[in-house]
C-alpha cells in the first residue's frame, strides 16, 4: 500500500496498486486531439467496492472492468471514480480499462504548468510532479511504479518516443504506429511521450545505445553539444554503477523550454539549450545523472527530492573534476558561500512543496554528499554510492534508508555529518580536505 504523500495530496489512492498500464493512444498534431484507450492492472491492498484514478482535462468515454462489465463511474475535479461491479479482494488482480478523449493540456498549479504541453509543431510531456494524469489515468503518486507498454498512431510526418525500448513501427496510410514496452518499473510521473519532427542520430553503441533526436534545422548545435554525452554515461556509470535502462536518448525541441528535463531513458533540452559551444554542458550531466537518482531510485515521497537533485547536481560538480573543469571542493566552496549568504530556513529531508524544487534543496544535497565523502574519504564514498544504487535498483527510497546505509557501512560518525546537513536549518560548515578527482 503507497501512503498519501503531503505533498500531493490530491493525487493517489492509497487502496489500490497499478502493476501495468497499456496505453493505446490516437493522437492528431494538427487539432491536438487525443484519443486513449488505458487498461490497468491492478492489485487492490484492502477489500475494495470502489477507487480513485487521476486524469485531469479529459472526457471519460466508458469504464470497463475485467474486459467485460461495464463500471459506474464519476469523473470531477480530476478524479475518476470508479464503482465496482463486485468487490476485489486483495490477493486478485483486476484490469480496468478507461477509455476517454479530448484535447489534452498542461495543469497549472504550486509548481507552474505540468503535464502534456503543445509545441509549436509537436507535444512533449514533463510529468514531475504531478502532471502525467493531463494524458492518461492513473495513481499519480512517485512510489507507485509500474511496468508500461505505451502505443501511438499519428501522423507519419512525426517521430514519436515514449518510454522504453521501440517494439514495433507500423505505418498505414497517412499514420503510423510506434510501440514501445517499458519493462522496469516507472513513476507515472516519468512517463512520457515526445511527438516532432526529429532526425535521429546514434551517439554511442555502448554500454547501452545512446541516440540524439533533433529537427534538421539544429542538426549541428545538438550533436556539439551532446558530443560528452558518451563519456559522461562511461564515468557514472564506474562511478555509480550500471546504466539501469536499456537505453539513453536526447531530445532537443524545436522550441524553447525553460528548464530541460528528465523522464526514464530519456532527456530533453530545448532550442535555447544549444548553442553549439558546451553552454550547458553541466544540464547535460545533470539530466542524465537522473537515470540513476530519480528514475531508477525514486523517492517514495517529495519531501525527499533532494534524492533526485542533490545526487543530479553532485553528478554535475563530478564531470567538472573528471573533464579538466573545476573541482568538486572549489565547486562546493563556490556553492557554500552563497548558500550562506540566503535565509536558513530550509531542512533539506522537508523542504515543503512550495520549495521543493528550490535550488538551495539542488545545491544543499550536493553539498551534503561532498561532506560526506570529505568525511570518509573517496574509496569510501564510492563504494556506498554504488551500493546505495544496486540495493534500491527500480525502487523507491527516502532519506532514512540513505542514512541506515552510510551508519551501516561507514559508521556512526558519518551518518551524524549526512544527518546535521539535512535534518537542520542552519548551514554546517565545510570540512577542509584536499582537492581529489575520482578515482
Amino acid at each position: 500500500m503507497t501512503a498519501p504523500d503531503p505533498y500531493v495530496p490530491h493525487r493517489g489512492d492509497d487502496g489500490l496498486h497499478v502493476t501495468h498500464y497499456d496505453l493505446d493512444l490516437d493522437y492528431r498534431p494538427a487539432t491536438n486531439a487525443l484519443t486513449g484507450r488505458a487498461v490497468l492492472t491492478i492489485e487492490p491492498t484492502r477489500p475494495l467496492t470502489s477507487f480513485a484514478l487521476d486524469l485531469v482535462g479529459m472526457t471519460v468515454d466508458g469504464v470497463r472492468v475485467d474486459g467485460r462489465r461495464p463500471a459506474h463511474y464519476r469523473h470531477r475535479g480530476g478524479r475518476l471514480a470508479v464503482m465496482l461491479p463486485a468487490a476485489a479482494e486483495p490477493g486478485r488482480a483486476l484490469t480496468v480499462e478507461v477509455r476517454y478523449s479530448g484535447r489534452p493540456r498542461p495543469q497549472r498549479g504550486p509548481w507552474g504548468e505540468v503535464g502534456w504541453e503543445e509545441l509549436a509543431d509537436g507535444v512533449l510531456v514533463a510529468g514531475q510532479p504531478d502532471g502525467a494524469p493531463t494524458w492518461f489515468p492513473c495513481v499519480d503518486l512517485p512510489a507507485e511504479k509500474a511496468t508500461f507498454r505505451i502505443t501511438v498512431r499519428t501522423d507519419s510526418a512525426y517521430t514519436v518516443l515514449a518510454n522504453g525500448s521501440l517494439v514495433d513501427r507500423t505505418r498505414g496510410g497517412s499514420t503510423t504506429t510506434w510501440e514501445y514496452d517499458c519493462p522496469e518499473p516507472m513513476a507515472p510521473y516519468l512517463a512520457t511521450l515526445q511527438i516532432g519532427r526529429y532526425e535521429e542520430h546514434v551517439l554511442a553503441a555502448a554500454p547501452v545505445p545512446q541516440r540524439l533526436l533533433a529537427p534538421v534545422r539544429l542538426r549541428e548545435r545538438a550533436l556539439a553539444d551532446t558530443a560528452c554525452s558518451p563519456a559522461m554515461l562511461e564515468l557514472f556509470t564506474r562511478l555509480f554503477g550500471p546504466y539501469p535502462f536499456a537505453g539513453y536518448t536526447v531530445v532537443v525541441t524545436d522550441d524553447d523550454l525553460e528548464i530541460p528535463l528528465e523522464a526514464q531513458g530519456i532527456s530533453v533540452f530545448g532550442d535555447n539549450h544549444v548553442d553549439g559551444e558546451g553552454g550547458s554542458e553541466r544540464l547535460v550531466a545533470h539530466e542524465l545523472a537522473h537515470q540513476w537518482f530519480g528514475n531508477s531510485l525514486t523517492v517514495g515521497q517529495w519531501r525527499d527530492v533532494w534524492l533526485h537533485e542533490g545526487f543530479a547536481c553532485y553528478a554535475e560538480w563530478l564531470w567538472s573534476e573528471a573533464s579538466g573543469g573545476p573541482v568538486s571542493d572549489v565547486l562546493a566552496a563556490t556553492h557554500w558561500q552563497r548558500l550562506a549568504d540566503q535565509p536558513q530556513d530550509l531542512v533539506l529531508v522537508d523542504p515543503g512543496p512550495e520549495r521543493m524544487f528550490d535550488d538551495r534543496v539542488y545545491k544543499r544535497g550536493a553539498l551534503a554528499l561532498h561532506a560526506l565523502r570529505r568525511e570518509v574519504g573517496d574509496d569510501a564514498f564510492f563504494d556506498l554510492v554504488r551500493s546505495w544504487v544496486e540495493r534500491h535498483r527500480h525502487g523507491t527510497v527516502t532519506s532514512d534508508d540513505l542514512l541506515e546505509l552510510v551508519a551501516t557501512r561507514v559508521g556512526a560518525p558519518a551518518e551524524a555529518v549526512l544527518r546535521n546537513w539535512i535534518e537542520r536549518e542552519p548551514l554546517p560548515t565545510l570540512k577542509p580536505a584536499e582537492a581529489a578527482r575520482p578515482a
